[in-house]
């Protein structure tokens, strides 16, 4: 199922998706450049309750997000491609947050076994696509509750 959104439709959708969240819950963004992955993970963010500003983590591989009902854990592994061990991901898949991995999908078959996996795509006249994959149990739950 595919939506379609302007900046502001997506940021209050994705503040929606952050109030169902869940401790452990894993989101994989994927998207080209400039599709709204930060901007939705703003959203996000919001919806935990966290009034940090937030950052795109692609220098830093990691930002960390606290002051909300429950932390969040923003990740882009763009630059470490595919190799996880580079940083311990695992620590903060398990930490009782909220995980975002941007690129996630260099991950492939390291990728935890459930997790929501939301495409964005970005068209000529400033729409948004977005699309969703759900990946377990968790995952199916999260999508019907939003949608």
């Amino acid at each position: 199922m595919k939506y379609k959104f302007n900046e502001s439709e997506m940021t209050t959708f994705a503040e929606r998706l952050g109030r169902l969240l869940e401790a452990g819950d894993i989101l994989i963004l994927t998207g080209d450049l400039g599709a709204g992955k930060t901007t939705f993970t703003k959203g996000i963010a919001k919806g935990l309750g966290i009034s940090q500003m937030v950052k795109s983590p692609t220098f830093t591989i990691v930002r960390e997000y606290d002051g909300g009902r429950l932390p969040l854990y923003h990740m882009d592994i763009y630059r470490i491609g595919d190799d996880p061990d580079s940083f311990d991901m695992e620590s903060y898949l398990e930490a009782g947050g909220v995980s975002i991995i941007e690129w996630g999908e260099l991950l492939e078959e390291d990728l935890p076994q459930n997790y929501l996996q939301i495409k964005f795509s970005y068209t000529e006249d400033n729409v948004r696509e977005v699309s969703f994959e759900t990946h377990g149990v968790r995952a199916g739950e999260i999508l019907t509750q939003i949608t």
